[in-house]
């Protein structure tokens, strides 16, 4: 049954083979390095967008309707169906096989060793996420960017490398929720009120509000860790936490 669902999908179509495939890859990594990017920050984007591919293929095919071709009987209909998820399941196999190459095989949260410092390219990720919702707020006024790396290696300090992986969606879901109270809070305190940049709502003037936001919300504690360790001001912290919550 599997080999006939394979046939009948494969038929009339013509997909790019193995050699291909890595042919793109080998020509990706050789542009990115050109580029200045470390071979082992480019290894892991490609690793990333190739286990998220598996992982929206399967989440687009799991909530599809199924049903089988033509018109063959119950036992016919009852043996593809049964055929389809057995691939499907499969296929969310490789996904998770795929993403545990690229951060490993620990999703929980867990001691700070489970939490290795943040790299450059985890880091950038972060800031391209941060950059549009921030934009939908506000206009911009960012902190200096050696200060902005600095706070976005404290919160990503309290995520396993799994969890970074997903940081991008968690955030937007994030600002989604809270969009009327995080509205409120940069019309109050963020660029183009009476708060001026530097103080205690320094946070609010930078895209990285948004992610330090988001952990106070879902990791405080760990997140005041990372910020200690950091050394970076306490003030920032408490006046974002204050805002957060005259925003309510």
């Amino acid at each position: 049954m599997r080999e006939d669902l394979m046939s009948t999908a494969d038929e009339g179509r013509q997909w790019p083979d193995e050699a291909s495939v890595d042919n793109a890859r080998t020509t990706l990594l050789r542009l990115l390095a050109r580029a200045g990017v470390p071979s082992d920050d480019a290894r892991q984007l490609i690793g990333l967008l190739e286990a998220g591919a598996l992982a929206l293929a399967h989440k687009e095919l799991s909530g599809g309707d199924r049903s089988a071709p033509g018109d063959k009987g119950a036992a016919y209909e009852s043996g593809w169906l049964d055929g389809a998820e057995s691939l499907l399941e499969e296929l969310g196999d490789v996904a998770e096989r795929s993403l545990v190459r690229v951060v490993g095989a620990d999703g929980r949260q867990g001691p700070a060793e489970e939490h290795p410092r943040a790299g450059r390219m985890e880091v950038e990720r972060a800031r391209v996420a941060l950059t549009p919702l921030y934009r939908s707020f506000t206009a911009d006024s960012e902190l200096d960017p050696e200060v902005t790396d600095e706070v976005l290696v404290a919160v990503l300090g309290t995520m396993s490398p799994r969890q970074r992986a997903g940081y991008a969606g968690l955030l937007t879901e994030f600002a989604s929720v809270h969009r009327p109270r995080l509205e409120r809070l940069f019309e109050e305190y963020g660029p183009g009120s009476a708060i001026t940049l530097h103080g205690r709502y320094s946070l609010v003037h930078s895209a990285t509000g948004i992610a330090v936001l988001e952990r106070l919300v879902a990791a405080p504690q760990g997140l005041r860790e990372e910020w200690d360790a950091a050394e970076l001001p306490p003030a920032w912290l408490d006046g974002l936490r204050m805002a957060w919550d005259a925003s309510a």
